[in-house]
């Protein structure tokens, strides 16, 4: 395996199993990964159009949800006034990541660490390290988070992958909770009734078994997170009439920073483990 610089002019790599199986990233934009192709399937959906237009968010691929998933309900910062208030889905995603192949383990290697920006928004010494590993159908996940400091860092973390598909329609959906909470209205409710309006745009939070899956029956796939305790939550999104579907784990709830629901906190020079993958199947 290597890395190679495919699109200079918007500072893309690959990282290659074959000529069917790889996967593009992005150190420079917040070390998102931009397409994933299995088995010749392109399973990301990616806005390339937006993309290049560096004043708006990414809309695709897989961001990277740090050091809070969310949004945060107070108009101030939670480290006082001489912090500018995370904004959401917090600074991760938009900052620069370090790179590297682990050559023994055929596996990518992204690397955030503190910096003078980061500090304006969050007063600790940290590193985020993530092995990507590329197999035939399943893309892993294992994530080391670091607490740098002398005194406990509170964390949520979370993935945001897009996921191609063909029809919401065409769409199953599997290993679901009974109940989810909707988070645009912020109320419980029945998470299959909910799911039929997903060519509307939902935003459900789910509290998995730390597994969540689609089936895309025209594609003829299926789609497996699998996202272990602590990183068991789950989101369900849509953004029609854009062809995709976000499902997500994440570790902790938005807002859980200030309300202290599922809150992780790393102790003192600590580090936190989560660890996910992606499985993909052929239906018959």
């Amino acid at each position: 395996m290597q890395i190679k610089l495919v699109n200079k002019k918007q500072g893309i790599y690959i990282f290659q199993l074959d000529q069917n199986n790889y996967i593009k990233f992005c150190p420079e934009r917040g070390g998102v990964i931009t397409n994933w192709v299995s088995e010749n399937n392109e399973i990301l959906y990616f806005d390339e159009k937006r993309f290049m237009d560096r004043t708006k968010s990414i809309r695709g691929g897989i961001p990277i949800l740090f050091p809070i998933c969310g949004n945060l309900n107070i108009s101030n910062s939670l480290f006082g006034k001489n912090h500018v208030q995370l904004p959401q889905h917090g600074f991760a995603r938009d900052l620069p990541w370090q790179y590297s192949l682990n050559q023994k383990e055929n596996s990518l290697f992204l690397v955030l660490q503190d910096s003078e920006i980061t500090r304006k928004y969050y007063p600790f010494d940290f590193e985020v390290k993530i092995e990507v590993t590329l197999k035939i159908n399943c893309l892993e996940f294992k994530i080391h988070i670091q607490n740098k400091t002398n005194t406990e860092m509170p964390i949520n973390f979370g993935l945001h992958p897009y996921f191609n598909i063909s029809d919401f329609k065409n769409l199953e959906f599997l290993d679901y909770p009974l109940n989810c909470q909707d988070q645009k209205r912020n109320i419980l409710i029945k998470t299959f009734e909910d799911l039929k309006n997903i060519h509307n745009g939902i935003d459900l939070l789910m509290y998995s078994s730390g597994k969540s899956s689609f089936r895309d029956n025209i594609f003829k796939r299926q789609v497996t997170l699998n996202h272990p305790y602590p990183f068991d939550l789950g989101v369900i999104w849509s953004n029609p009439p854009r062809q995709m579907i976000c499902l997500e784990p994440w570790s902790s709830p938005r807002n859980s920073l200030v309300d202290g629901l599922r809150k992780i906190v790393i102790p003192p020079n600590a580090i936190q483990r989560f660890d996910s993958s992606i499985q993909i199947n052929c239906l018959k």
